[in-house]
């Protein structure tokens, strides 16, 4: 066996075993979402009884509910925050404040979560005691996904600008388009893939957030997450792996439908500059 043998099978090994670490145990949760043993890691045989259990457990229902409402809501507002950042540091590369603004944009991904959760809880607690608004609920939660959300959307829209071609945008100017119509008809086209990456990447985060949620959340707007998290503690029931099927599946259809239609945009693209050069 040759040596490029050799480093390409282990290589192909060692992705093999780090898919094997981070899908076998969801696997294994779906599988046992099926199981008809009240205890979670023990098959009995096969059962939908966990997911028509599902339909009654409120408690659950209700975290879930608020949870997608929450990083619906958090996804689009980083998508939106996180672009203005993101043109900012790009586009002005000199302006007053640019690095404590770079630097404040970027804090909330190096900080931990207790430190950004305590404080956030310190400043609304002074904010309502001051105007009486706002109550911890969804709105204070979605300010603690927002805020780290819009970091993320951030650095995964401000790498898709600096890799463009800054002569298409000037190009555009010089046949008489404005810079709102620069921006609507040739920019945002061509970063509409990191847009929705950005997306995806922030509900998800929002979506599984426990530390800020639990110092964001008050009576009546308790997550998932937070329910799951509250009910390990006394022994989990196979009905919460039925939920957690039900999230898997929702975030799969999404990620295969956003791959589906980035592949295809980026393939028409590629079409139509093949044919622009041919002309």
């Amino acid at each position: 066996m040759t040596a490029a043998t050799f480093n390409r099978w282990f290589g192909r090994g060692w992705l093999g075993l780090g898919y094997v670490f981070l899908y076998v145990p969801i696997v294994a949760l779906v599988i046992y979402s099926f199981n008809d043993s009240p205890i979670p890691n023990v098959w009995r045989g096969f059962t939908l009884k966990w997911y028509a259990a599902l339909m009654h457990d409120e408690e659950l229902l209700a975290g879930l509910a608020l949870s997608l409402k929450i990083a619906f809501l958090t996804a689009c507002g980083s998508v939106v925050l996180g672009t203005f950042a993101a043109f900012a540091l790009v586009k002005y590369r000199r302006f007053w404040g640019r690095t404590v603004f770079s630097g404040m944009v970027n804090a909330p991904l190096v900080m931990p979560e207790v430190v950004v959760g305590l404080s956030l809880l310190l400043m609304l607690v002074s904010v309502q005691r001051a105007i009486g608004f706002p109550e911890r609920g969804l709105l204070t939660i979605w300010f603690g996904h927002l805020l780290l959300g819009m970091a993320y959307a951030t650095v995964v829209v401000q790498a898709r600008l600096q890799d463009l071609n800054p002569q298409l945008e000037e190009a555009a100017m010089d046949l008489g388009a404005r810079p709102h119509q620069v921006f609507w008809l040739v920019t945002l086209p061509m970063i509409a893939q990191s847009l929705v990456s950005a997306w995806l990447l922030t509900f998800t985060l929002s979506l599984d957030d426990v530390v800020l949620s639990a110092f964001l959340s008050g009576p009546g707007s308790t997550t998932m997450p937070l329910v799951i998290f509250s009910r390990a503690r006394l022994g989990l029931n196979p009905s919460v792996n039925a939920v957690a099927t039900l999230i898997i599946v929702i975030v799969s259809v999404g990620v295969v439908a956003a791959s589906y239609f980035i592949a295809r945009a980026e393939r028409r693209r590629l079409r139509e500059m093949t044919l622009a050069s041919r002309g």
